[in-house]
């Protein structure tokens, strides 16, 4: 499946380098820390290297052991990071002085519980583009402003996918049975690539049909997609880009319980104001599926999996997001474009540079 975008500009040529100067991702805490208990929260500003690498030095200063760390997420080694990592205020003593290169301790404070994987809001960017035509500059803040208003296709972006993009084909052949590996870690990434890359496909195929209801009158909008003519009369009164289908599964926005879409009319209002999504599947058995007319299409797009639902759990991810507090500036002297926003955790900052761009690393 090609990738497909929601933005209609044609392609900017613009120079990104993921490095400390042009690339900076700031965490957003889920909640604010207590100030007190038993528990150290450092909140760290590291460049150019690894989440682990950081965690592995800090156990190095202070004899904690990695494994004792407490974080919400791992963070890009390229670029400069700030994120919150936790560990037992005993330890603090060992890091009265202490020093490094690439990392900093921008503050610390105390909380009564150990950080956990997924405990973070999102994350703020910082993101220049550099080469910027006066031009390609209009089309970005154009593209940043559709993008603040409507939202964006929550895709994976390219990290998912290995350095030659077939991380997925491996994650395949483990579930076919025809590869093994024996690394648990190692088989859990590859099989995630695998649920990635029929997660996009299935998105960009969304993404196609609501670009054909879009731009389409209803006849033509009928025999391009094989819907029935009804339900395209219906998808075209939507007044949003990305449409939403009878039987899709919905998910409360940020957080929640999933549903299936059992009446268009009455979630499209809840969708609009940003209450709930629309959420794609990724591939198990023990997990919600779609129906009806949006059941069909995912069916269909998945239908390479079915052997290995047994295999797999599965779960659900938004196929639309949000972005938040979004801001671009062009420098023309320079000729750079510079932007600011807030993306939920989960979601790839990669993916609105390439949605902006359209600039991407395809499979």
């Amino acid at each position: 499946m090609i990738r497909q975008f929601f933005l209609t500009h044609s392609p900017i040529n613009a120079t990104f380098t993921k490095n400390s100067s042009d690339f900076v991702v700031s965490e957003i805490p889920l909640y604010p820390f207590s100030g007190e208990g038993e528990h150290l929260v450092l909140h760290v500003r590291k460049k150019d290297m690894t989440t682990w690498d950081m965690l592995q030095y800090l156990s190095e200063v202070t004899g904690c052991k990695v494994r004792d760390f407490g974080y919400a997420g791992l963070k890009d080694k390229e670029g400069m990071t700030t994120q919150y990592v936790s560990l037992h205020k005993s330890f603090e003593p060992k890091l009265a002085n202490f020093s490094h290169e690439k990392i900093k301790i921008l503050d610390t404070t105390y909380h009564n519980n150990k950080i956990r994987t997924g405990h973070l809001k999102g994350n703020r960017f910082f993101v220049r583009l550099k080469k910027v035509s006066h031009i390609d500059a209009k089309k970005l803040q154009d593209g940043l402003k559709k993008i603040a208003k409507e939202g964006f296709p929550n895709f994976f972006g390219y990290q998912r996918f290995g350095i030659d993009g077939d991380n997925y084909l491996k994650g395949k052949a483990i579930l076919e049975g025809s590869r093994k590996e024996r690394n648990p870690k190692m088989k859990e990434f590859f099989i995630n690539a695998y649920q990635s890359y029929l997660f996009n496909n299935w998105l960009s195929k969304r993404i196609e049909i609501s670009r054909l209801i879009e731009e389409f009158n209803v006849s033509d909008g009928v025999r391009s997609t094989n819907l029935p003519k009804e339900m395209v009369e219906n998808l075209k009164k939507q007044p949003q880009f990305f449409k939403m289908m009878h039987g899709d599964v919905l998910h409360h926005y940020p957080a929640g319980k999933a549903f299936v879409c059992e009446n268009v009319d009455e979630e499209l209002p809840r969708f609009l104001e940003r209450g709930i999504s629309i959420a794609g599947w990724l591939l198990g058995g023990k997990n919600i599926r779609a129906e009806h007319e949006a059941g069909v299409i995912e069916q269909e797009m998945f239908k390479e999996c079915e052997p290995f639902l047994d295999k797999l759990n599965g779960s659900r991810r938004f196929a639309w997001s949000f972005a938040e507090e979004v801001e671009g500036v062009y420098k023309e002297e320079e000729a750079w474009f510079e932007m600011h926003f807030s993306l939920p955790k989960g979601s790839y900052a990669t993916v609105i540079i390439e949605e902006l761009t359209k600039q991407f690393k395809d499979l």
